[in-house]
Order: C-alpha cells, then sequence, then structure tokens
C-alpha cells in the first residue's frame, strides 16, 4: 500500500473504498489458500490487468512499487533452490507479485481521505475504550503519506553527499535524515493540535 492515488479518476474510483478493501481482504485470504503455480501465475496475471485498465500511468507507479521486491524474491528464490525446493520459491513470488499487485491497485485508485474514512468508521468501537478512532486512521494516512516522503528526502541527502564527496555515504546520512524525520514530526504534531488534536470529541452534559 505504498502507492499514491492517481491523480486522475478511472473506473474503480467509482467503487466505494469498504468494497474495494473487503475484496482486497478476500483475494489475500485466497491467495494463501492457492497451492499451485497456475493459481498464483493466474492472480498474478489478474493483477496486471486491472493495474492496465487503469492507464500507462498506473502501471509505471505499481512497476517502481514492485522492483525493490524483485531483489527480495531472488534471494528468496535462490534460497529455496539451495534447498532443493524450486517450485516453493516461485510459488512465494508469484505470490508476492500478486498481492503486492492487487493492494497497489486499490491505493492507486482509492485517494487518501477516503482511507482516513474507512479506516476511522472501523475503528469507532475504540471509542468504547476511550481511545479516538482518529488515532489509527491518522496513523495510517501517515505512514502511505510519508514513505514516499522518507525515500525523497534520502535521495536528496544522497545527491548532497555524492556533489561533495567522492565515496559512498553508506550510514553517515542516517543522523541528518534522522534529525530531519525528527523535525517533521515537531510540525505534524503541532499541526494537529492546532486543528483539535486526536482526542475523542468533548460530549457536554444533556
Amino acid at each position: 500500500m505504498l502507492s499514491l492515488a492517481l491523480p486522475y479518476r478511472t473506473w474503480a474510483h467509482r467503487l466505494p473504498a469498504a468494497l474495494k478493501f473487503g475484496l482486497l481482504t478476500l483475494a489475500m485470504i485466497g491467495l494463501m489458500q492457492i497451492g499451485t503455480l497456475a493459481g498464483q501465475g493466474a492472480a498474478v496475471l489478474i493483477a496486471l490487468a486491472l493495474t492496465a485498465s487503469l492507464g500507462r500511468r498506473a502501471m509505471a507507479q505499481s512497476l517502481v512499487t514492485l522492483r525493490p521486491l524483485v531483489w527480495i524474491v531472488a534471494v528468496i528464490l535462490i534460497w529455496d533452490t539451495l534447498q532443493g525446493d524450486f517450485r516453493l520459491g516461485v510459488l512465494f513470488g508469484l505470490r508476492v507479485f500478486a498481492m503486492v499487485g492487487l493492494a497497489n491497485v486499490v491505493t492507486l485508485t482509492t485517494p487518501l481521505p477516503e482511507i482516513v474514512a474507512l479506516i476511522e468508521r472501523l475503528a469507532q468501537p475504540l471509542a468504547k475504550f476511550g481511545i479516538s478512532p482518529r488515532v489509527p486512521a491518522i496513523s495510517v494516512a501517515l505512514v502511505i503519506r510519508f514513505v514516499p516522503v522518507l525515500r525523497a528526502r534520502y535521495d536528496t541527502l544522497t545527491e548532497a553527499w555524492m556533489a561533495r564527496s567522492a565515496r559512498k555515504p553508506r550510514t553517515k546520512l542516517l543522523a541528518p535524515l534522522t534529525f530531519s524525520l525528527l523535525d517533521d514530526a515537531d510540525h505534524m504534531a503541532d499541526a494537529l493540535r492546532a486543528r483539535g488534536g486526536l482526542a475523542l470529541p468533548h460530549r457536554g452534559r444533556d
């Protein structure tokens, strides 16, 4: 769920967020039950077809999200091959690509406000225990929103380092990256407090 919503509307945007996430949940459960290469391969093709139906930009964003998974799947595939179970590695790889591909379809076609509103509705029972439903909703929203921001910030720091040194930065960027994120967290906390915070709304006596 690391892709941001598309800047244009597609057929999938007309579907309710609850329906899309419900179907995604069922799909994830179903994929965990499928133990055949044909079944997992079909799921990958379905995810690919759904993504293609959203347009070229959706395909490009989805491929960017899937790219880091190639190395993870490759390592697991090599490990399973050395263990004498090449089929298991392929099955796992297809399952991962299918799951992430389907999740991308949902996040690409569901604007962040709709995701926040859905989580807040689902978290309403927490209010009985004194926990504001806004807490999980805002938490998920921040994770989705700041993962690409974190990547962009790291790339910016890397470019600045490479412009001043021929050596690789390695772990030297962790400190400035951490401090910049802590500064962002302070600004975010101030913004939330200025808008009423995350506490339960005050109810006066009847």
